[in-house]
């Protein structure tokens, strides 16, 4: 994979993920409050924040990958999207209802995070 296609897809991933976090803010402050308990509501909120921050520390990774041909840079991008879909979606789904036990997947997105930006710290360095 050439640096302009990883790019490519590592910056269309985080608009997509950017959207879609921005109508779940959305919905947390206009549609939410009044339907989910307090605690619920900011568990949602943590959710939406993390998801925010690390969409846009994919667009970073993005960019960087435009200069930077390094494997470790695109498996950075990747673990940024799984941790999103495995943390922010476990808590997005626990605030609706969702068995306990999904809670167990929250940390393994938590590390996928920091492993994420591990990798990306070296891919750049090395790279």
């Amino acid at each position: 994979m050439t640096p302009a296609s990883s790019s490519r897809w590592i910056l269309a991933a985080s608009g997509l993920l950017l959207a879609i976090a921005t109508l779940l803010g959305a919905l947390a402050a206009h549609a939410l409050p009044g339907r989910l308990s307090a605690s619920d509501l900011y568990v949602f909120d943590t959710a939406v924040r993390y998801h925010f921050y690390n969409a846009l520390g994919l667009l970073g990774i993005g960019l960087a990958a435009r200069n930077v041909d390094s494997r470790l840079v695109r498996w950075a991008g990747g673990l940024v999207i799984a941790g999103i879909v495995l943390f922010c979606g476990s808590l997005y789904w626990l605030t609706f209802g969702a068995p306990w036990v999904v809670g167990f997947v929250t940390p393994v997105g938590g590390v996928a995070f920091t492993v994420a930006w591990l990798l990306f710290a070296f891919g750049v360095l090395r790279g």
